[in-house]
């Protein structure tokens, strides 16, 4: 069994899903930090002084009474609460790391467009059955030897 776990592990498939995972991981992480930290500050100063991640519904009131005027408050009195302002945040970094997924995979698909070789055209000349000289493949007589043709032979 360990040698079969060994392979396994030893398939590039594995170490390349293992590098994603944790390149995606610090991404998230970078992602939530750009929301948190430099997006929804501005925003909230736009809309009035609203802190997004302190925007919460009381549910029901815990051991203190409410009212709450934070999070924090509210969870430390036990409060049951719907953070709906977290939500908002989470929301907007899906939505960011989203688009910037997007514009990596655009790129690559450019990429992957550009390094592929393009299509040949098909051949619109061939040989002469008779003489072996090219003509078009449309011709019904070869120009060179006169020979009636009924198409030039591809040349392979």
């Amino acid at each position: 069994m360990w040698d079969e776990f060994r392979q396994f592990i030893k398939r590039g498939n594995v170490m390349d899903l293992a590098v994603a995972i944790s390149v995606g991981t610090a991404f998230t992480s970078l992602i939530k930090s750009l929301v948190a930290d430099i997006i929804m500050p501005p925003v909230g100063l736009l809309l009035g002084y609203v802190d997004f991640s302190n925007l919460f519904a009381v549910l029901k009131e815990g051991l203190d009474p409410g009212p709450y005027v934070t999070l924090e408050a509210a969870n430390a009195a036990g409060a049951v609460t719907l953070r709906y302002g977290l939500f908002i945040n989470t929301l907007v970094s899906l939505l960011i790391i989203s688009l910037a997924v997007f514009f990596i995979i655009k790129a690559l698909n450019r990429l992957m467009r550009e390094s592929r070789p393009s299509p040949t055209a098909a051949p619109t000349t061939g040989a002469c059955p008779y003489c072996q000289m090219t003509i078009s493949l449309k011709a019904t007589r070869c120009p060179y030897c006169t020979s009636e043709v009924e198409g030039a032979q591809q040349a392979s």
